[in-house]
Parts: structure tokens; sequence; C-alpha cells
């Protein structure tokens, strides 16, 4: 499946970093408060629905932009066109493209691009984890003297959701926290050994479908149960070493 998936991630990451180059005011919506919206967005997800579509017959396609086709062989293909978009609209390099596949239980295999960045994820369940064609090794040890975990606002309510999070974090969790208003982003922090989770107050599924497979493959454990977990819905969850995920439980944040 990698060998037709790669090219489509690769053409949309291509036509996501040309929009990237000359985006315009004009080209950016509002869907909420700093709930962005551009005209890349959208034409990345027509791209990816239709490639993905042409590669894999039968099978889904639901994007955060409003595709749904829940196709016929219980597969479905979970795409994200832009993820971080916020951070695409200020210039910033820590958005992706993400593209994964949900057997109808839970996500089984991805991949991720940063253009800028110029790093491909992939790997998930039956599929050996790399970066940039290069595998991956199992994630470390958690040694609690030196936590490092990425914290994402999702959906949450940033004035309750993420404060108290982060309170509690960096108070009787004694963490480092650090967010990269990108949960792609965050999830490839994880994978490449700079964060020991992610904390998410929120996210959609999106947002976790391309790097969650190679995470877990990589010996990564959740709070999140995929079996009550809907494509629609939104989750407050911790994932990553056992060690962090112990800890993150430990102090209360998912009571």
């Amino acid at each position: 499946m990698l060998t037709k998936l790669i090219p489509i991630v690769e053409e949309a990451g291509a036509l996501a970093l040309g929009h990237f180059h000359s985006l315009a005011p004009t080209d950016v919506d509002e869907k909420g408060h700093l709930d962005l919206v551009t005209i890349a967005d959208r034409a990345v997800e027509v791209l990816l629905a239709e490639r993905l579509q042409a590669a894999f017959p039968g099978d889904g396609v639901y994007g955060e932009e409003g595709t749904r086709d829940m196709g016929q062989t219980g597969r479905i293909w979970v795409i994200d066109p832009i993820d971080g978009t916020f951070n695409f609209v200020r210039g910033r390099d820590d958005w992706a493209v993400s593209v994964g596949l949900y057997d109808g239980v839970a996500p089984v295999l991805g991949a991720v691009l940063q253009p800028v960045r110029r790093r491909l994820l992939t790997g998930g369940r039956d599929v050996a984890p790399c970066l940039d064609g290069r595998p991956l090794a199992p994630l470390t040890p958690f040694r609690p003297e030196v936590a490092a975990v990425q914290l994402g606002n999702g959906g949450g309510d940033p004035k309750v959701d993420v404060a108290d999070t982060l309170r509690l974090l960096s108070g009787p969790g004694q963490a480092m926290a650090r967010m990269t208003n990108a949960a792609t982003a965050a999830m490839m922090e994880l994978v490449m050994g700079q964060v020991d989770g992610y904390v998410s107050c929120g996210d959609s599924s999106w947002d976790l479908m391309g790097t969650w497979s190679i995470a877990t493959a990589l010996g990564a454990t959740s709070t999140l149960d995929w079996a009550g977990f809907g494509l629609q819905d939104r989750g407050h969850f911790v994932i990553g070493k056992q060690g962090l995920v112990d800890m993150c439980t430990g102090i209360g944040l998912f009571a």
C-alpha cells in the first residue's frame, strides 16, 4: 500500500507547499476563533480524495474539510490536508499533510509529510515505521528526571482545559511542556524521541490518524479507546511512553 500511498502524499505536499509560498489574506477563512481554513486546505483535500479513490477503489475517504465517502470495504482513509493550518497561515514550518488508514476498529497505517522540513513519516501496525525511508528505533524507557511532553489545545477551551492540564503537567507531573499547535508535529517529536508523549485536549480523528499507528508500533500506549471513539469525535487523552502515561493518569489528568 505504501508504494501507492507515498506518491499521493508527496503530490499533495507539493501542492500545499506551492500555496504556502504564495498565500494571500483573501485565501484564508475562519471556521471559528483561531480555527482557520485556507484555499490550500480545500485544494489538497480534493486532490487527496481523488487520488486515494483511484488508487484504492471501494475504500472510503473521510476528511477534515468535509469529504465523507464511507466506501464499501470497511477501510477508510482519514485525511487532514494541512494539519497545523494556523501555523501554515503564520508562516511557520510545523504543519503537515496527513493520511491514515482506519480499518473500522483502529488506525493501521499512516503517511505524514512535512513539506517545509522535508520529512516523511510512514509505517503502521504491519509496516515498519520509517522517517525518510530509514527505520525508526522503538521508544526508549521513560526518564522522569528529564520528562518532556507535547500539549495540544485541540478543540478544548484554552482558558480551562489547557491551563489546568498545563498546571498539572508542570506542577505534580514535573514535566517540561511544549506546544506546537499541530498534533502531527507533536507526534513526530514523540516518534523521534524528542518528547515522551502527547497530551490532547480535544483532537479529532483526522489530527491523529496519520501518526497514531506509527507511534503505537514503536511502543507507545494511550488512554484513548478507539472502540469508543468515532471519526466525528474529539478526544482528551495522552499517548506516549508507558511511564509518561502512568504519570499523567497518576496526577489526575483524566479523572
